[in-house]
């Protein structure tokens, strides 16, 4: 459980680090965009061969993880419409200008689309093993960008420095709070559940990374993003064959 705790904590610090690069120093949208395409990179390829790939290999033949990935996506989906609703649609934007008063939704929607990633960094510590690398690094990476436009966006909304840090603090305890839900309650689970665990949020992620992320990334980074998001997948497969070599 502290393990897993850890873990989670780690791979979400980076929304912290990122608040504060985004509190102190002006990044310029073009750069973010084109380190948001090298974090989807990496997701996708975490997302392919640590998620869907284990989850198909571990009850092969059953369709579970096809059945799981779907309700993950439609999942996430419908999240993300009702946050939408409420004012959080833009919490990624680049240009996007936060205020104050849509704390709520910006939490809710930063909470959807970082609990799938952290319950599965969690989950893999179960029956005492180590955690994924592909995927910590992954979250880690990708969470950079997300939380400095998110940030610039909050600067722009005239939060303090000190509102922002809370902020991304709070997200960070609920999000590792997340990663050890994943272990305690899915610990000594049984294959089936673990495989619908992995697919369902693999299907968020992807959803959240085409209705997202990919779109600021191109929108911002301009065709550079095609070149920076293959760097991120390369990436993340040297840290897979690293990780299981």
């Amino acid at each position: 459980m502290l393990n897993a705790l850890f873990w989670g904590l780690i791979a979400t610090s980076s929304l912290v680090l990122g608040g504060m690069l985004g509190s102190w120093f002006t990044i310029g949208k073009r750069r973010l965009g084109i380190i948001m395409a090298f974090g989807a990179g990496v997701l996708i390829c975490a997302v392919a061969y640590e998620l869907i790939l284990e989850a198909v290999q571990s009850v092969k033949g059953s369709g579970i993880p096809a059945v799981a990935c779907l309700t993950g996506a439609l999942t996430f989906f419908i999240g993300d419409r009702l946050i939408g609703k409420l004012g959080g649609e833009d919490r990624k934007g680049i240009e996007a200008t936060h205020k104050s008063s849509l704390v709520v939704p910006l939490v809710l929607g930063i909470i959807l689309d970082g609990i799938p990633e952290t319950m599965v960094i969690g989950l893999s510590l179960r029956g005492g093993g180590s955690v994924s690398l592909a995927m910590l690094v992954a979250v880690f990476i990708s969470n950079l960008p997300e939380s400095i436009a998110a940030t610039t966006g909050m600067r722009s909304g005239a939060w303090s420095r000190t509102k922002i840090l809370l902020f991304w603090l709070a997200v960070v305890l609920l999000c590792t709070v997340s990663a050890g839900l994943g272990y305690l309650l899915l610990g000594n689970a049984s294959e089936l559940p673990v495989a619908f665990v992995q697919a369902f949020a693999g299907g968020a992620i992807l959803v959240m990374l085409a209705n997202t992320m990919m779109p600021e990334a191109f929108e911002h980074g301009g065709k550079l993003a095609g070149i920076f998001t293959v760097l991120g997948f390369e990436l993340s497969v040297i840290v897979v064959l690293l990780e299981k070599g």
